[in-house]
């Protein structure tokens, strides 16, 4: 699939409708896995109908990953195109000091990494947000 990710200021995303959680734990990259996929991912996901991005993003990391105890803050927006179409997303960055069991969900596991793995999900998207976040000195 071919797919584009461009960088945007904060505020600068139009309709926002996804957040993603860029998630440190004991120093390393927290990522989960989908029940139905064998790849990684950042938490996140849609934002529901009246929640803000960060009620959103709160409430994802919690559910993706069972983080009870963590600083949170937005870092940028973005944009991404693939086939069927484009949308505006906010990245937040999440410093996790507690983690509790994972909440029934669609999320199998979560596992801590060094850098990012090969099997990413998103692998046009997540390397570029990971990216950016580290040259704001946010990893």
């Amino acid at each position: 699939m071919d797919y584009e990710c461009k960088k945007l200021a904060l505020g600068e995303g139009k309709a926002l409708r996804f957040v993603v959680v860029l998630s440190r734990y004991q120093g390393k990259i927290l990522l989960s896995r989908h029940r139905q996929r064998t790849t990684w991912e950042t938490q996140g996901g849609h934002i529901e109908a009246g929640e803000t991005p960060l009620q959103a993003a709160k409430r994802e990391l919690y559910e993706e990953s069972g983080a009870v105890k963590f600083t949170i803050k937005p870092l940028f927006d973005y944009w991404t195109k693939d086939p069927k179409g484009a949308s505006y997303g906010e990245v937040f960055f999440a410093d996790i000091e507690t983690l509790d069991a994972m909440p029934v969900s669609e999320m199998a596991e979560t596992a801590l990494f060094n850098e990012l793995p090969e099997n990413l999900t998103y692998p046009n998207i997540t390397p570029h947000l990971f990216r950016w976040a580290a040259e704001m000195g946010a990893f």
